[in-house]
């Protein structure tokens, strides 16, 4: 047998950080925004 089948798995926290800035940076933006003009609608 080789030895690769019992190494562990590479760490991926830091690409998934970066997967996760890269959705969340624009979700949060389109909610930041999405608030703002709701109150400008609503409140005059």
């Amino acid at each position: 047998m080789s030895e690769d089948s019992s190494q562990s798995p590479p760490d991926r926290r830091a690409l998934t950080a970066f997967a996760w800035l890269w959705v969340g940076a624009p979700l949060g933006y389109g909610l930041y925004e999405l608030v703002r003009k709701a109150t400008q609608l609503f409140t005059g």
